[in-house]
């Protein structure tokens, strides 16, 4: 485990909450202020909470109090009770979000499906964010067809021959600086992959978030990396689809030089992106 993650989990309270045969696990950092509403990150598809292990240390700086799952069949968390999509996952977080903030709004972020996943929860549970934030969220219905291609690498012997795959797919995918694979981002990719148990997941190459947000009534903002290799050329429709699903757009922020995983990429432009739609 990177001796960044260590010191992050360390730090961290762990809480649980029901799910399916099992639990829900999330971790809180920073001690909350009055007037300050609880942040909820949620992670990408293949993922765990440390999606946003280069964002914590300077959001609790910021004074944010950050709740982090790991969602429904990623990380520590127990599979849903049912299905293997972002729509199995909705009723699982919005009981331990309940039951952890005691019916306060938060601030909802998510990040890819965790964005998608986010829109979904909002339209089913208004109630229960301020504000929503989504980062490289897929499913606004402006991509005609796939933009990218992974390689398959469970069937393969050696684990050499594994991280070749994911190296190769972190660069298809995840990141636009290839400088920045090898490292912390490769040691955090290959245990989350490790512990997906979400096969066969679809709903994000279909509209479902753009037909969520019809039905989110707070504020939506969004983040997406320049380069993001889920939309590539059709980048430039985002804005308008945006702003012709949610009933309350604010606005799209492009960060330059970044790729899909752009928090994890560009995190100084990103933590300046998200404070802004924050502060709103």
């Amino acid at each position: 485990m990177p001796d960044l993650v260590q010191r992050l989990a360390a730090q961290a309270t762990r809480y649980t909450t029901p799910c399916g045969a099992g639990e829900v696990v999330w971790r809180r950092w920073g001690a909350g202020q009055n007037g300050v509403r609880p942040l909820v990150l949620l992670h990408g598809g293949s993922g765990s909470w440390t999606h946003w292990v280069r964002n914590i240390e300077d959001l609790v700086a910021a004074g944010q109090t950050l709740w982090v799952p790991d969602l429904p069949g990623f990380g520590d968390s127990a599979l849903p009770s049912w299905g293997s999509d972002a729509d199995a996952v909705i009723e699982p977080l919005h009981a331990g979000l309940q039951q952890l903030l005691h019916g306060q709004a938060c601030d909802l972020v998510g990040f890819s499906f965790g964005g998608m996943t986010a829109g979904m929860l909002l339209a089913a549970h208004p109630a229960l964010a301020a504000r929503l934030v989504l980062v490289g969220a897929p499913a606004m219905g402006v991509v005609p067809q796939r933009q990218f291609q992974l390689k398959a690498w469970r069937h393969l012997p050696t684990p050499e021959q594994q991280i070749d795959i994911h190296r190769y797919n972190l660069a298809a995918l995840m990141l636009h600086d290839a400088a920045l694979i090898d490292g912390l981002a490769l040691q955090t990719h290959l245990a989350n992959m490790q512990r997906d148990r979400m096969p066969r997941r679809r709903l994000s190459h279909t509209d479902i978030l753009a037909r969520s947000l019809a039905q989110v009534v707070c504020p939506v903002h969004a983040i997406y990396g320049q380069h993001d290799a889920v939309y590539r050329d059709y980048i430039g429709q985002l804005a308008g689809a945006y702003a012709a699903a949610a009933p309350d757009f604010r606005g799209l922020a492009l960060i330059e030089g970044a790729g899909h995983w752009v928090q994890f990429e560009r995190p100084q432009a990103f933590h300046a992106a998200l404070l802004a739609a924050l502060a709103g």
